[in-house]
């Protein structure tokens, strides 16, 4: 079995008239979404442990005030849905890389995309439905704004 390489010379086909090229909007949001992510990392990684008394104060009552704030909200689902989105664009480029069989791909491509729309589902419902006044929490390690009732 032998293969055809075409000489690098040759002009690549262009998409027809009217047609979206995905693969060049995804390789451009790979880059653009990694320029913010080490922004929005590393802003999380400084507030986190740098201010502050590092690791030892992160804490459940540390989460509660962070997100009573919307600031701080906007910027971890951003982290968020920009992480899993780069993460899952990656991982669509290696499954269309190394798997050869249209059915598998199939099925993997869709697992992923299932993987990656419940998490950032789920993550962004934890985030802006966050309560640190839950009636769950027993009264005696209730936070200390909150009503006892």
């Amino acid at each position: 079995m032998s293969a055809i390489i075409e000489s690098p010379r040759q002009p690549q086909q262009r998409a027809s008239k009217g047609r979206v090229n995905w693969e060049k909007y995804g390789w451009i949001y790979m880059r653009a979404s990694g320029v913010l992510l080490i922004i929005l990392i590393f802003g999380h990684l400084f507030v986190n442990l740098v201010q502050g008394d590092g690791i030892k104060a992160i804490d459940f009552a540390f989460v509660a005030g962070k997100y009573a704030t919307p600031f701080w909200q906007i910027w971890d689902v951003l982290m968020l849905w920009l992480a899993m989105i780069h993460g899952s664009n990656g991982m669509r480029t290696i499954v269309n890389d190394y798997a050869s069989n249209p059915t598998i791909r199939r099925i993997l491509l869709g697992a992923l995309f299932v993987a990656a729309v419940v998490l950032i589902v789920l993550g962004t419902l934890v985030v802006f439905t966050f309560d640190p006044c839950s009636t769950l929490i027993p009264a005696d390690q209730a936070l200390s704004f909150c009503p006892v009732p």
